[in-house]
This record gives C-alpha cells, structure tokens and sequence, in this order.
C-alpha cells in the first residue's frame, strides 16, 4: 500500500510517501516534498493547489493520505489557510483521507522505535509520522 504522511503549516502542505507494510516499509523520495496554496483569497490560486495536490497523489498512486489534525482554537490553533487546504485535500475523489491527533503521532514515536530515512528532511518528520501511524493501521 502506497501512503501519504501529511503536514499542514502555514501556506504549505508538507508531504511524505511511503510504501509497504506496518512492519516492513520504505520511503519514497519523490521531487515534490511540499505543495504551497497561495494567494488564498483567490479563486484560481485555490484551483491551483487542488489540482496540483491531486495531480500529485494520482501520478503517485497514493491510496491513503494521513493529515496531522491542528487544533481549532486555543493557543495552538491551525490558520485558516490550512484548514482550506485540509477541505481541498478531502474532496479529491478516489483517496482515502483519514485525520490524525497529535496525541496519537506521540504515542506512535513513543511505542515504536521510529527511525527516520537519512534522505527526510527535518521539516517532513511529522509528516513522516503520520505516514508510518496510517501504515500500522490498515
């Protein structure tokens, strides 16, 4: 099964692939590590990054994609531009789309032994979390 480990921050959604099993899996270094929405306020730039998010996990292959859930309010709350971009994700047909807690991402790190590809960049960990979390999980 071919995954996708999302991270939503800011104006980017950051990504991860990986493919396999629960026990046994690999990551897949693709040439798109993030997928920015601009301008949100505009109707085009919101097409933009549905379509190039979908164009991405179709030519991919992705059967699943984790998100990392952000709060809703509170100190910590997600802005509004990700939440955008969590709902464009969402509806792109032919994906399943499944949402995260924090808490389950911590429990995940703290009861496995997560070791990290040398090819992942800092900023994709989480991402990268979500991924493994959706894995062990089918």
């Amino acid at each position: 099964m071919k995954v996708c480990g999302v991270e939503l921050k800011g104006n980017e959604a950051i990504l991860v692939l990986l493919q396999g099993e629960a026990d046994h899996f690999d990551y897949v270094d693709p040439k798109i590590r993030k997928i920015a929405l601009g301008e949100s306020d505009c109707a085009a730039e919101v097409c933009l990054f549905r379509k190039a998010a979908e164009d991405f996990f179709v030519c991919n292959g992705v059967e699943k994609i984790l998100i990392k859930k952000r709060a809703k309010k509170g100190k910590f709350a997600g802005g509004p531009d990700t939440f955008k971009m969590e709902a464009l994700i969402q509806i792109i047909s032919g994906v399943e789309v499944v949402l995260v807690s924090p808490q389950a991402l911590a429990t995940l790190e703290k009861k496995r032994d997560i070791s990290f590809p040398t090819a992942l960049l800092k900023y994709q960990q989480t991402a990268f979390l979500a991924g493994v979390w959706g894995l062990t999980k089918i």
